[in-house]
């Protein structure tokens, strides 16, 4: 069974917009290293650096549970964090309903939290610059419907804030457990960074292109830059386009479990 991200009315795609400017723009929190000062509130953040690791609960009306995440250390441009959760579906919500994605965040998540300055973004799709990123992690047992996996924001201009939808979302799905899968049709597939790769299209009020690894892993090397071209050359996405933001984190669908980022860096240029 294919599971698919929801359909969101503009309605609920501006009150979940406006709920995470509101929390970006009064900071919320930051947190001292280590789990003991797990942040457990819709939108709570820490900062790391150019970073900021987002307890995005964006859809948690959907759900009865708790999701938390915390950070554990900062050193240069790798940082480490996890996040735990135990979701249940609840009122209108189905099994194919991605109840929230906490993860790091780099650049634009409807606004920005973190300077500009420190982010290098945006950047031009056309541009070719590398966008290098290693991630280590591991997934507890049994951890329900779930994914790990990127999730790059595009905008057609260099200055979107907080009230400018995306045209594209880019989503690169390194794990998946419980059956969890892309929202749209397959469109082909590619060979990148030394894995094959199913090419999902969809939509969801901006286009919705995900990267679906076809063997799981917990650790890649990647050049995001690779992901982009190959939309590019299939004319899906225009070298025009801006990468505003590069989240990494996991989708959960339903199910309890852990996430626990041993190493995660983005170096761009």
């Amino acid at each position: 069974m294919q599971h698919r991200r929801p359909r969101l009315s503009k309605k609920a795609k501006a009150l979940t917009a406006s709920a995470v400017a509101l929390a970006a723009a009064a900071g919320v929190t930051v947190a001292q290293a280590g789990e003991s000062s797990k942040k457990c509130a819709a939108f709570d953040t820490i900062t790391l650096g150019k970073y900021y690791v987002n307890n995005n609960l964006w859809n948690q009306e959907k759900a009865t549970g708790s999701q938390c995440v915390w950070d554990n250390s900062q050193s240069g441009s790798t940082i480490s964090w996890g996040t735990n959760y135990s979701w249940a579906n609840s009122g209108s919500g189905k099994d194919y309903d991605v109840k929230t994605y906490a993860g790091t965040v780099l650049g634009w998540h409807w606004g920005w939290k973190v300077d500009k300055s420190a982010t290098g973004l945006p950047l031009r799709v056309g541009d070719r610059k590398p966008v290098k990123t290693t991630w280590e992690f591991t997934v507890s047992s049994n951890p329900g419907t779930m994914n790990v996996a990127y999730d790059l924001w595009l905008h057609t201009k260099n200055n979107a804030d907080w009230q400018d939808q995306p045209t594209d979302e880019i989503m690169i799905w390194l794990n998946r457990q419980g059956g969890a899968g892309p929202l749209g049709t397959k469109y082909g597939s590619v060979s990148l960074g030394g894995a094959m790769w199913d090419i999902y299209q969809g939509d969801i009020g901006w286009n919705v292109y995900s990267f679906v690894r076809r063997s799981n892993t917990t650790k890649a090397t990647l050049n995001l830059d690779d992901f982009t071209q190959a939309l590019v050359r299939r004319k899906l996405l225009s070298n025009d386009k801006y990468v505003s933001g590069i989240e990494s984190g996991t989708e959960v669908f339903k199910g309890t479990g852990r996430l626990d980022t041993k190493r995660y860096s983005v170096d761009i240029g």
